[in-house]
């Protein structure tokens, strides 16, 4: 038993991050991690903010996400819904294919534009959105 319980106190929490990146208007949001119900609230801000700068173009990058949970799935429907009720678009790129799994069982992946690359995904704006600076 006690060998159990050191392996378990060994194994290192997976750090959740969200880095922000700018193509002229558009925000390339890196989402790493696992997301789950005790990482949803950072993602959420992360997106809230770019709204109220008036940063409704955003590309989420999902290459690094290892993992959803309810949660995280409920976060991402919110998210877009939130983008959408400001006239923006979200697009989604890099998805693993246990995380496409996922939205195709929930039926979000007919909601999400999926893009193969930032690069497709960036020309899917119109080109002054790539031209413009906030």
């Amino acid at each position: 038993m006690a060998s159990l319980i050191e392996r378990i106190r060994t194994v290192e929490p997976t750090i959740f991050s969200v880095t922000i990146r700018q193509a002229g208007s558009i925000s390339l949001v890196d989402v790493c991690g696992r997301l789950t119900c005790l990482e949803v609230g950072a993602l959420r801000d992360s997106i809230s903010r770019l709204l109220k700068q008036g940063r409704k173009n955003i590309v989420l990058n999902l290459s690094g996400l290892q993992y959803l949970d309810s949660s995280g799935i409920g976060e991402l429907a919110k998210i877009y819904v939130s983008v959408v009720k400001v006239s923006g678009q979200l697009k989604v790129v890099g998805l693993s294919p246990k995380v496409e799994e996922i939205l195709k069982i929930t039926q979000l992946y007919q909601v999400f534009p999926e893009f193969p690359s930032e690069e497709a995904a960036l020309q899917s704006f119109p080109e002054s959105s790539l031209n413009e600076t906030m």
